[in-house]
């Protein structure tokens, strides 16, 4: 039987990254090595075939731009549309992961795997993490039954729609918080615990229009301003006055707890939804999710981070946009 091809898309990050002694781990250059020579410079892969690679961004992932990601969804559903494609991995810094990988979840909805993987350390690294990491992505991406966007760091495959980098330093770094994680590989085989991601609603545009949008939206700058705010002891509605006087359209504040708001910031939030600016509730805690009461002024995120809902509310904006 005809092996199918896997793809890996490189867009920089700290698996592509440089330091000037083999001892440093964070105080190195992202986005150095391109996604050919950190292929290359895996053993198991070196002389592997179906692999195809690409570079389609080379950047430290806190500088993850909207263009980026347009570019990358369309790339990453032109090969999954071919036959031949099996999955898709994708190399990526460690910052915004979580937010690339909800980001394509949400717009591609894809039924074949799409895994993004990273590292903690420099390609330079005396104990660089990245090469095991692909290798644990590829063994994803290549499972079958997989399907939808995954995060796949430490052994850990994570659900693009639950998965949170928890921590700054350590390589097991990620967490799927309530949810649990989808799989674990283990030797290169995956203990799958329960089901892949599937899309959460219903959407007016087929995954092509949403992309063509999404590039052509990137291109114009015309994404919609969405932005988040925070609950804190002392929290007033300054920040949220300021951002409205400039022109967002949507506001996520990441809440204290079950949503719960300093009265003063709900008293802004509520000012700008009555200007027709779109409020969602979040919670700044790294698990559990806003819980409403009946009648609540604002809505919630329906479980999801401040950093997703503030993407999914951009994308709802876009959508009702260009369907108006």
């Amino acid at each position: 039987m005809q092996h199918k091809n896997i793809v890996i898309l490189g867009t920089g990050g700290t698996i592509a990254g440089k330091a000037a002694s083999a001892s440093d781990n964070i105080g190195y250059t992202a986005a150095q090595v391109g996604v050919t020579q950190l292929v290359a410079a895996i053993p198991a892969l070196a002389a592997a075939g179906h692999l195809l690679v690409e570079q389609v961004a080379q950047i430290d992932s806190k500088d993850m731009t909207f263009a980026v990601w347009a570019h990358l969804a369309e790339r990453v559903h032109y090969f999954l549309a071919r036959d031949d494609v099996q999955g898709v991995v994708i190399t990526h810094g460690t910052d915004t992961l979580e937010e690339t990988a909800y980001f394509l979840q949400t717009v591609l909805d894809p039924a074949k795997p799409v895994v993004l993987t990273c590292a903690m350390r420099p390609a330079t690294s005396l104990v660089p993490d990245g090469p095991q990491n692909v290798m644990d992505a590829l063994a994803v991406a290549g499972h079958a039954g997989a399907r939808g966007v995954t995060a796949v760091c430490a052994g850990v495959v994570h659900s693009a729609l639950d998965v949170q980098k928890v921590h700054s330093y350590q390589l097991d770094a990620f967490s799927s918080g309530d949810a649990g994680p989808v799989a674990y590989v283990e030797e290169g085989a995956l203990r799958v615990l329960r089901d892949w991601p599937l899309g959460q609603q219903k959407r007016g545009l087929h995954a092509i229009e949403l992309v063509a949008l999404l590039v052509e939206a990137a291109a114009g700058g015309t994404w919609p301003r969405v932005e988040i705010v925070m609950n804190y002891a002392g929290a007033s509605g300054a920040v949220v006055d300021a951002l409205c006087h400039a022109g967002v359209q949507g506001l996520v504040v990441a809440a204290t707890g079950n949503g719960t708001l300093h009265h003063d910031l709900e008293a802004a939030l509520l000012r700008a939804q009555s200007q027709s600016v779109s409020i969602v509730r979040a919670t700044r805690c790294v698990n559990g999710r806003v819980l409403s009461k009946p009648g609540e002024a604002l809505a919630d995120s329906r479980g999801l981070s401040p950093v997703k809902a503030r993407i999914a509310l951009m994308l709802r904006l876009m959508l009702s946009g260009s369907q108006a």
